[in-house]
Order: C-alpha cells, then structure tokens, then sequence
C-alpha cells in the first residue's frame, strides 16, 4: 500500500497525522507509522474480493485518493480500478471506517488529502519492506492563508483541473431510455410485471431510472463482467469504449455494428449480408437532462422475400427501396442497398411528475410482441413527447411529423408531410389489473394548415376537434388496453382497436366495411415450469379489411409506406408464439407465426381493394357489406425462427449469434406481386442489439 502526495511544509511537532483509536498511546514519531498500517490491516480485514477474481487469479492495482476531514471523517475523492465491483467494495470500506483523531497543523484541526494504491492480491500490500511515502497534503481548516496569485494561477491551471473521476454507470439511473430490443426487454419484463408493482409497462420505451429500481442494471451486468486487465479486455469483455465523467455531467461513446453474412437457399444470390457501422454516443448534464444519438451506415441485401417487400414500399419514381424499420435506401453494387439512418433524442424532466423528449427514433403502446396501436416497425420520424407519471396513472402524449412517399402524393421533388398527435392513459386499477385509454388523430398540412396547435392540448378529446375541423379533416382511432397479473409468473393481456365507430354497422349483423376493428390477446409466462430465465408467450391478433385506411388519400395510419400499428397492415389473423431462454452470457429464442392474410389481385381484370393494403382509398373497395377477414388473394403464411447467440460485451449489448429463418407463403392465385414461395434464410453476425429486426413479413 502506497501513499503519495505534495506538502506545503516540513512535518514538525506542530503537524501530525490522523490518530486511530489503536494508535493513541504512541509517540510523535511513530503515529505516521501506525495510521498507515493501521489502515492496511482494516482494508484488509474487510475486503470482499468476489470469488469470480479469486478464481481467475485476477492482479491489479487500484488506486484512491481519499481525505480525512477535520471532523475526522473519512470521504473518498476518486477510485481508479478495473472493475466496478471492486470500486464498489473499496468505497463500502471507506465509508464504514470509524472517525479518527483529524490531522493537527499549530493545535487546529485540518483536512488532510491522501493517494494510495491497494493490490490484488491483498497479501502484496504486506510485502517486506514497502512503505507509504511521506508526503500529504494539508489543507488549512479555519484561516486559511491564500497567496495573492492564487486566483489567477486557478485559471492558469483551469483546463489541467478538467478530469475524470471515474466512470460509474450514470446511464443506470439517467433519464435515457431503454433501447428497443425484445431480447434485452425479456430480461426485465418479469420483475416490473410483479403482483403489487405499480409500474407502467404499455408505454414504451421505458426510462433507465424507471426501472433501475425493479432491475438493478449495473449489478447484473456486474455479474457477467470478465476479469480483464488489459484495456483491450475491458473495453471489448465489459466496458463502453470512451467515458468521462464530472462532477455534473458524463459521456460515453462506442463503435456499434451489425455485420451478418448469411444464404437464402431458395435464391439465385450467393450470399446474403449486411453491414453496419454505428457511431454511439450517450450522456447527461446535470441530473434531470440526458442525451442520445446514433449514426448508421449501412449496405446490405437479404434474402429475396425481404428485398421484394423493401423495394414494394420504396418511394416511386425515386431509390428503389425502403429497408423496413430502417430507412430509404438507394441502389448499392448493384445488387444490394444503402440505407443511412440517425437517431436520437433529447430528455429532460423538469421535476418528479414529469418527462419531456425531443428526437428522432419509435415509440411502443402495448405489453405484447405487436401493437395494434403504436409499433416500432417503421422507419423513425420526429417526435415530441410528454410523460406524466404519478399516483396509479402514466399519461403519455407523443406529437410526430410523418411522410408519405408515393408518387401521387409527393410535389416538387419533395415528401408529403402528415401529423399525427395521440395521447394514452395508463392506470393500475389493482395491483393485478391495469386498464389503458389510447386516442390517435393524424391529419395532413391541407390549406397551409401546418400543424394543427388544436391538437397540442393534451388533455383534449381528438374525437371532438376531428369533427368540429371537418369531418374530412383528419383520421382518428381510440383504442383500450389491459393486463391482469394472474401471479407473479403469469400475466393475460389484451388490446382493442376502433377505426371508426358505427354502432348500426357493428351490430347490423351484415358485416358492413364500416366494422374497422381489431383485438389483440396474449399471455406471458415468466420462469416457465420453474425454470429460471425461461420466458414463455402466446398471442394472438386480428384486424379487420379496411382498418387504418381512409378515404383521403394521405390520411392512412401509416409512415413512408408502412404502417405505424401492426406490420401486416389489416385483414388478418396471426397466432405468434415465442420462447426465449438466457443463461449467464448466452442467449436464445424460438419463435413462430401462422396467419390468415387477404391480399389485393392488383390484375387488369381485379383492381379493388380488399382491405389489407392500408394505403389504398377506400372508394375502390370490394365490397360494402359481408366484408370477412381474409377476403381477397386469401393467403396462408408460416414464419417460424430460431437464435441463438452469446453477449460478447453486456454494457454495449454487443452480441453474435448465429439465426435460421423458415418461411412458407401460399396464396390462393399466385400473381406477379403475390405468389407461392418458400424460403430457408441461414444467417451468421455480430451486432449491438439496441433495435428490433423484424423478417416476420
């Protein structure tokens, strides 16, 4: 154990060190002495190195600046060590050391500051011969004498005095949120999901500090860390790449990818890939403001099913395709695309109740694998957003700017611009049950129209003010959630869509094209059969023909051609089914989907409308009444697939993994935009999972 440091002046009778209560009958010249091994003995008396350290024969060196205070108090200043848990264990020590005797300078009572480095193995700070050094640095507790040039040697010295004081997981209480991922979601879905808990967990993404105190973040990646010593070792194993941290403020940066390299079996490409380089960076100022961003470029081409959708919704008459969930994407090699993608967001909550955002990215409403409201699986788009949070309620309001792409809309060389404004409440009747009231308004910039500030009143009823600007004036849907906790392991959950409400059409009895609804019900089992980490979940969905869609030709419920709810658009019915397992480092998923889908001909001879494409009018509809779920280009679909991988670094949520996709798509008349195929799609990768792939088209 090594203590170093800088002294204003010479020890004499009239300075003396910090007395511990052991060394109080010692003389003047061997209380130095005694308050150093002293000190040795209690770290080493109480240290906990985790038996993950012992086993692996960790050694290292970790170094703490630390002060005792006039009042005799011990506060640690820094901690510099490889590891979190053994920062962690270091400062318990110090803070359960008992007062001592404070230093003295001519009988006054002074803050003395000292460094010192303790070794792993323990034992080494006990080797024969090793000493402390002799200098500290005494700091005047009452009359200090401050040099006349001390101010202006302060600012001398200003951009030297910016350093780091160790990085500390701020990101585990921040305001940031919690990236998209169902993987990374799974580990924690269980405990916010409690019976008792009153925590919101339809509106989504969810916030670091609101979960933090269900799922401690930093202890269970603590758990998995790996005891490298290298800097390359912690940086790939445990750690973000760049950080630093203030006394108010902290960063970190990485370097993301998602490199895959796979074969669709059933195509005439030899491979397929993609190849994603991400720039990440994340921080805060102060305690209640917090930032994000990231910036993809990406080249990529998949398998032939997924290139033939991507290039189906791409804007016409411009790039060639729109990669799902990603962004536009322009020829690239010719035989694959290039897709660049940003995103990021700004968070600050102004006090306890509140959260505000404003960025660039997706949002979530529901407690299932889907959402007949609000998905994840369009492209970003610009939003602000606005959580309450108090008693047994959780009001989210979300304001977003989104286009449409196709040709017939587009002007000028530019995007049709939309807006969509929706609020929803979340309230824990029970500790068991919670019940959700979701409205949704989109509406376009029609006369210079613009945004329409009657929508920014959070509380308002977007029914009223849809039909007090026109009837034609925009398109709204409510929807209602719930959940009910059966136990702690089990929980049912359920979603209600109306499109447009027409009780003589619902109740009729004639199946009118009016009857735009769709339902959604679903369980989870956490810790299935009582085996831990075992996460189990069945659903099921419907939509009916003609849902999201309206007769204005921009008022669709969708974004850069696809739809903001459920993927399939509308006329449906799907059953998914998912397994997922995860072991310490080492994950894995199984997932299936089979549906009943009604397509449009799109042929010379059949040309109307069937209800599932959600951009189409709904004047060219097929039908008036009897209208069925699958009418149409009736087509069956089986999707089934399998990952397994291992979490190379838990901090960054850096993943390879290697996937097998199985799909089967049979429609009735198989026409040049729907026909019978089959496809078997190997894939091998390494990504930084923080958003959500979907191939389940």
């Amino acid at each position: 154990m090594i203590f170093s440091g800088y002294s204003q002046t010479n020890f004499g009778d009239s300075e003396r060190f910090p007395i511990f209560p052991e060394c109080e009958n010692k003389s003047f010249d061997d209380e130095e002495q005694c308050f150093k091994s002293t000190l040795k003995v209690k770290i080493a008396e109480q240290f906990q190195l985790p038996e993950k350290f012992i086993n692996a024969g960790y050694q290292g060196e970790i170094l703490v600046l630390f002060e005792v205070a006039n009042n005799g108090s011990f506060a640690v200043n820094f901690i510099d060590a490889d590891y979190p848990q053994l920062e962690k264990e270091l400062r318990r020590i110090f803070t359960a050391l008992p007062p001592v005797s404070p230093a003295t300078y001519n009988g006054r009572a002074v803050d003395m500051q000292f460094r010192m480095g303790v070794k792993i193995p323990l034992d080494l700070n006990f080797s024969q011969g090793e000493d402390f050094g002799e200098e500290v640095v005494v700091v005047e507790a009452t009359e200090p004498v401050i040099p006349e040039n001390d101010l202006s040697q302060d600012i001398a010295n200003e951009y030297d005095q910016i350093v780091s004081l160790g990085y500390d997981n701020k990101r585990a209480s921040s305001e940031l949120n919690i990236p998209l991922s169902h993987e990374l979601y799974s580990r924690f879905d269980a405990e916010v999901n409690r019976v008792g808990t009153n925590f919101h967990t339809s509106s989504k993404p969810f916030l670091y500090n609101e979960v933090q105190p269900y799922y401690d973040f930093e202890a269970e990646e603590e758990k998995l860390y790996k005891p490298k010593t290298s800097w390359f070792g912690r940086k790939l194993w445990n750690e973000h790449l760049v950080t630093f941290q203030g006394e108010n403020y902290w960063f970190a940066a990485d370097f993301g990818v998602d490199l895959q390299l796979g074969k669709d079996f059933e195509s005439d490409l030899e491979v397929t890939y993609n190849n994603t380089r991400a720039a990440i960076l994340q921080g805060g100022l102060g305690k209640n403001f917090n930032f994000y961003t990231v910036l993809y470029e990406n080249q990529g081409r998949f398998a032939d099913y997924y290139n033939r959708f991507a290039e189906s919704i791409g804007p016409e008459n411009r790039e060639p395709a729109t990669i799902p969930g990603r962004g536009i994407a322009k020829e690239f090699m010719g035989q694959a695309y290039d897709y660049p993608v940003a995103e990021g967001y700004l968070s600050y909550s102004p006090g306890k109740f509140f959260n505000l955002q404003f960025g660039h990215g997706k949002n979530f409403i529901g407690d299932g694998y889907r959402s007949l409201l609000m998905s994840d699986n369009a492209t970003p788009y610009p939003y602000f957003k606005l959580n309450t949070k108090f008693w047994k309620i959780k009001y989210t309001n979300t304001w977003m700017s989104l286009r449409d792409v196709r040709a017939e809309v587009t002007g000028e060389g530019s995007f049709r611009t939309k807006y969509m404004a929706n609020h929803f409440l979340s309230y824990n009747v029970t500790k068991r049950l919670n019940l959700g009231f979701f409205e949704s308004v989109m509406w376009e910039n029609d006369n210079n129209r613009g945004f329409d500030l009657n929508y920014l009143n959070p509380v308002i009823f977007y029914r009223a003010i849809e039909f007090s600007t026109g009837a034609r004036a925009g398109n709204a849907i409510i929807g209602l959630t719930g959940k009910y906790k059966w136990n702690d392991d089990l929980n049912l959950y359920t979603q209600f869509l109306i499109d447009e409400f027409s009780s003589g059409d619902i109740f009729g009895g004639e199946g009118s094209w009016k009857n735009k609804l769709g339902f959604q019900l679903g369980v989870k089992y956490f810790d299935a059969f009582n085996v831990e980490n075992l996460y189990l979940q069945v659903e099921y969905n419907q939509v009916r023909p003609y849902t999201y869609s309206h007769n204005t030709i921009t008022l669709n419920y969708g974004h850069n051609n696809q739809s903001m709810a459920h993927l399939w658009g509308a006329n449906f019915r799907e059953l998914v089914a998912i397994s997922r397992y995860k072991y310490e480092r080492y994950y894995g998923h199984l997932k299936m989907v089979y549906g009943k889908r009604g397509f449009d001909f799109n042929t010379p001879e059949d040309n109307a409308a069937y209800g599932g494409d959600i951009y189409t009018s709904e004047y060219d509809r097929a039908f008036e009444t009897r209208v069925e779920i699958g009418q149409g280009n009736t087509t069956n679909s089986f999707f089934a697939e399998t990952e397994a991988g291992y979490i190379i670094n838990p901090t960054t949520n850096l993943k390879i993994y290697g996937s097998f996709i199985y799909r089967n798509f049979s429609p009735t008349i198989n026409t040049p935009t729907t026909f019978d195929n089959t496809t078997y799609w190997l894939n091998f990768g390494i990504r930084t999972d923080i958003f959500n792939w979907y191939y389940d088209y």
